[in-house]
């Protein structure tokens, strides 16, 4: 019987995604990639040879490999596939369990934060603004880009820290006084950081890079909670407001890395800790 990739239409003709997908360990049981930003996890849309698992099945001639759990198309990092179907259910069930514990980091604006017009922010060590647990209700509608933040019981939480000072760097590259305009970047294949042309048009705010520890996992849950403090992802095409770019337009990668995984090995109940090496790029 086949599976549901192999069911999903074949697409003739789609736009290259120009970044490789790194391998960053693998046994009989799994494999384990540092997926780049813009590419999907699975097939969708116009999206099929270019996404991490089909990229994966043609590599290795194994088209039995399936993930362990997705990323966002726009959020890099360390991601999980299964090449062992008799272990299958025993890896997936650790990210539904939610027995992985998960960190990521972004870039985001360096400022005072707003006050959420939803949920709740609980600062954990007052007065300093961080360490702080944000938690709302995250409702997201299939067809709708963006999730929303409603008036309910909190369904979504997310430990939100510094991770490391930016010193008065601002989207110019420089440090001190900001300017009104200055480069963009892009990536090169590999992942890394390649400077570009043009103007980003939010060169004047500093950023700072954040630390975030979701202890759920609703869509767009790191983005919507970042943007509901005043302080959204660097990148983000989505959050607070929608900003319509080219579908082959990759130099604005969203500022978020799913930087690293950890679990207990279901089968050998060994411990795992996996690390990207994708850069956050100002």
């Amino acid at each position: 019987m086949a599976g549901p990739f192999e069911r999903h239409r074949w697409v003739t003709s789609e736009p290259e995604i120009p970044f490789e997908l790194g391998v960053l360990y693998e046994d009989e049981r799994i494999i384990v990639v540092d997926k780049p930003h813009f590419l999907p996890t699975t097939p969708r849309g116009m999206w099929y040879r270019s996404s991490a698992l089909m990229r994966l099945r043609e590599r290795l001639g194994e088209p039995q490999i399936t993930p362990a759990h997705r990323l966002d198309r726009a959020t890099a990092g360390v991601l999980v596939f299964v090449r062992d179907p008799s272990v299958r259910a025993a890896y997936q069930m650790l990210f539904q369990r939610r027995q992985v514990d998960k960190v990521y980091e972004c870039l985001a604006p360096a400022r005072p934060l707003t006050t959420p017009a939803t949920g709740t922010i609980a600062r954990l060590a007052p007065p300093a603004p961080f360490p702080l647990l944000r938690r709302s209700y995250i409702d997201k509608h299939p067809g709708h880009m963006q999730a929303r933040e409603l008036r309910a019981q909190p369904n979504a939480s997310t430990l939100i820290d510094l991770a490391g000072e930016l010193p008065a760097f601002n989207l110019a590259g420089g440090r001190g006084n900001a300017t009104s305009s200055g480069p963009t970047f892009a990536l090169d294949s590999s992942g890394g950081c390649l400077p570009g042309e043009g103007t980003t048009g939010r060169a004047s705010t500093p950023y700072r890079a954040y630390r975030l520890h979701p202890y759920t996992g609703k869509t767009h849950q790191l983005r919507v909670h970042m943007a509901s403090l005043g302080l959204p992802i660097l990148g983000d095409d989505l959050y607070p407001i929608v900003i319509n770019r080219p579908y082959d337009d990759f130099s604005h990668p969203l500022q978020l890395v799913a930087r690293s995984l950890s679990f207990t090995d279901p089968i050998t109940g060994q411990p795992m800790r996996f690390q990207s090496r994708v850069p956050l790029c100002l």
